[in-house]
């Protein structure tokens, strides 16, 4: 029958296929199982079920028919009609009918119809060529007791062998304990005489050092007047920020990585949520606020901002 192949072939895109007048056809998801009977693994797929309930044409069948046959939907539906027709005289006439990697039909003693799907038949495109594997039992290997029961009866003893002290490893061993006390008093000595030199040298040096020291004169014409270095403080109430830092170390790496850059950053201490803010710069004029950060965003950081907020400095 022609149509248990268009019906097998929509098993794999619709979970559910029904035959107009007839029943449907469902697929239902199975895990991988063994059958510890015939020792075979069975791979996961989706196995095939029918409800006789299930009879109102939801157009499925029908529509993939008039595409396939290239035929009118209304012929589609008589071919549906014929072939249910068929299918159902066989059963009355106590015929077993089967479509195709689908299952077989037939009816039982109070005349039900009875589905058994077919064994191939495995509708999950995830699981397409798998079949089952073989899996026969493992032999292991067992000792027996009798093995056991020996090795206890006949246990191996074993005799320590003993050895001889030569005496000549004790004399060799004394002489060179001699040869390490003589050798370490020597060094001692030696070191003795070597610091008590050094100590010496070291009182001749310190005193003609402090003679020459004593002797010097030192005249300076031109002394230069001192330097005196302003340092400007940023002050301000706007502030461009570089950067908050929940640890206070990156905060201060940030600062010399601008330094290096020719900035003068600052800390500018912790905001309410213990952030350590880091500035590019402060500014008492709003308008050279924006105009540094417009600067600063367009050159260095993108993420920069501005902060307005009075700091006693």
């Amino acid at each position: 029958m022609q149509l248990a192949t268009y019906i097998s072939d929509l098993l794999y895109r619709y979970e559910c296929v029904i035959v107009p007048g007839f029943g449907a056809f469902i697929t239902r998801y199975e895990s991988a199982r063994i059958d510890a009977a015939t020792e075979t693994f069975h791979p996961p797929g989706k196995s095939v079920m029918f409800n006789r309930q299930l009879q109102t044409n939801d157009g499925i069948l029908a529509n993939y028919v008039a595409n396939v046959e290239g035929q009118s939907y209304t012929l589609a539906l008589q071919t549906i009609r014929n072939f249910t027709g068929k299918l159902s005289l066989a059963l009355s006439e106590g015929k077993t009918v089967t479509l195709d990697n689908v299952g077989t039909f037939s009816l039982n003693e109070e005349q039900a119809v009875q589905f058994k799907p077919s064994a191939n038949g495995n509708f999950s495109t995830a699981s397409f060529g798998l079949a089952a594997v073989g899996a026969p039992k493992v032999s292991r290997e067992v000792y027996k007791e009798s093995v056991e029961a020996l090795e206890e009866k006949s246990p191996i003893l074993f005799t320590p062998e003993k050895r001889t002290a030569s005496p000549y490893l004790k004399y060799a061993a004394i002489g060179l304990i001699a040869l390490t006390v003589a050798g370490f008093g020597g060094l001692k000595l030696y070191e003795g005489q070597v610091q008590d030199y050094n100590f010496a040298e070291k009182q001749k040096a310190e005193t003609k050092l402090d003679s020459q020291i004593q002797q010097a004169t030192f005249v300076i014409e031109n002394p230069l007047k001192a330097m005196n270095v302003t340092v400007p403080k940023q002050k301000g109430k706007y502030h461009v920020i570089a950067g908050a830092f929940r640890i206070e170390a990156n905060a201060e790496k940030k600062m010399a990585q601008l330094t290096q850059r020719g900035f003068t950053p600052r800390l500018l201490g912790t905001n309410k949520h213990g952030l350590h803010q880091v500035v590019f710069s402060s500014h008492e004029d709003r308008i050279e606020a924006l105009k540094a950060l417009r600067a600063i965003k367009a050159t260095e950081n993108k993420d920069a901002w501005l902060l307005v907020k009075d700091i006693s400095e």
